[in-house]
């Protein structure tokens, strides 16, 4: 299974501060080296973390394909069809949102998606859309032409965490979910099963599936054995990790595991 470095979180560091470092155009040269296959970059409309000038240093420099997440707002679109990575990845966009929530709904923006995934395709970009596990939005991204789809796990990882983890006794405990475990058990399944069923329907409409969004070294087990899935997509799991213990290793230890 191919692995993407999502390295938006060291550039959500250096803002921590907002000074140039740490810069992430360093990681693309240690991602390589620890044998990443994809650097993943989320250019977001406040600018959160990435910059304009941090996706076209890392476009020009990277050895390693690069797979640029963006909103459908129409500056960034443009912005980045002049850069035409290997792949864009569609999401949505919520400025108020600690992390992407939720999948894109392409059923309901069917006409400007089908519209910038002929754009970036005749820009020679792949086209993936970032979507939640249901038949509808995946029958819509095969319908506006994309090549991939990325599944949604946000509430997979939400659900393991408030069953498998201690994150319920401390202070960023997901409310909503403060449940029975047998209630959250029964949903964490119901939720592992969404995203094999979706994964199934994908591949059998003819589309690559990736999946991504708080996937981590604990509970990405079940991930690996929905066979559809091609690729993953990782950031804040790794950069934390690296903290302990260098991101070279961090993104080593991500790797042997999909194997």
């Amino acid at each position: 299974m191919l692995l993407g470095v999502n390295i938006d979180h060291i550039a959500t560091l250096r803002e921590a501060r907002k000074i140039n470092d740490p810069d992430p155009l360093e990681a693309i040269f240690i991602a390589k080296r620890a044998g990443a296959d994809q650097i993943t970059m989320h250019l977001r409309e406040d600018r959160r973390h990435m910059h304009d000038e941090d996706i076209l240093r890392i476009a020009q420099s990277s050895f390693l394909p690069i797979n640029i997440e963006s909103s459908i707002n129409p500056t960034i679109i443009e912005f980045l069809l002049k850069i035409a990575p290997h792949r864009i990845t569609l999401v949505p966009e919520n400025r108020e949102e600690v992390t992407t929530e939720g999948g894109l709904n392409v059923v309901g923006n069917f006409e400007r998606i089908l519209q910038i995934t002929k754009s970036f395709q005749e820009v020679g970009t792949q086209v993936s859309l970032f979507i939640d596990s249901e038949a509808s939005q995946i029958e819509a991204s095969k319908e506006v032409g994309a090549e991939m789809i990325e599944l949604h796990t946000g509430s997979y990882a939400n659900l393991h965490l408030m069953l498998f983890s201690n994150l319920p006794k401390m202070k960023n405990s997901i409310k909503e979910l403060e449940l029975p475990k047998k209630e959250l058990l029964g949903l964490w399944e119901q939720s592992l099963e969404s995203l094999k069923k979706g994964a199934k329907k994908a591949n059998e409409l003819g589309l690559g599936v990736a999946a991504g969004h708080g996937l981590n070294y604990v509970n990405l087990k079940p991930i690996l054995e929905i066979q559809e899935i091609v690729e993953l997509n990782i950031g804040q799991s790794i950069i934390a990790r690296a903290i302990f213990v260098g991101l070279e290793n961090a993104i080593r230890e991500l790797k042997a595991l999909l194997v």
